[in-house]
């Protein structure tokens, strides 16, 4: 059974919302993040631990934009899907780029797009955006982090895998 938020009354929805995020239920992370990313051209953010809860319960699929070599020297999730944004081979865009994440998710389900550092990863959600994907968010700090406090993914100790 689903629930919207129009059906919550008010002081149920104060408590959840008080909640850390990485508390609170799929929705309202998910909603969060839209919120927060209001006229960025995709839909949102959300923290690798976020996106591990929503990718490992089945509510979004985690597409890796990082380039092949990249996955076979550092990393990457188990079971996540992969579309390079970027070409390994010159570092160009990925003309098929938009073809292949639709061959590997719909327009409609919710996608979390995971790069580096977090940047191509939005780049790539805006083109999916653009192109009529719904639902894409960013997986902030992405794999690796920044270098700086940013660490990502592996930082917050997240599952990997490293053939």
């Amino acid at each position: 059974m689903s629930i919207s938020i129009r059906e919550i009354d008010s002081e149920s929805v104060r408590t959840v919302l008080q909640r850390p995020v990485s508390e609170a239920p799929a929705h309202i992370v998910l909603a969060r993040a839209r919120e927060a990313a209001e006229g960025s051209g995709y839909a949102g953010d959300v923290t690798a631990p976020q996106a591990w809860a929503l990718f490992s319960s089945g509510i979004a699929d985690l597409v890796d934009v990082r380039t092949r070599s990249e996955l076979e020297s550092v990393g990457r999730v188990p079971k996540a899907g992969h579309v390079e944004w970027l070409r390994d081979e010159d570092r160009r865009q990925n003309p098929r780029f938009l073809a292949e994440l639709e061959a590997k998710v719909g327009k409609d389900d919710v996608v979390l797009l995971l790069c580096r550092s977090g940047k191509r990863s939005v780049a790539a959600a805006q083109a999916a955006t653009l192109a009529g994907f719904k639902n894409v968010f960013n997986v902030l700090e992405g794999f690796e982090g920044d270098g700086g406090a940013q660490q990502g993914w592996l930082k917050h100790g997240l599952p990997s895998i490293l053939d």
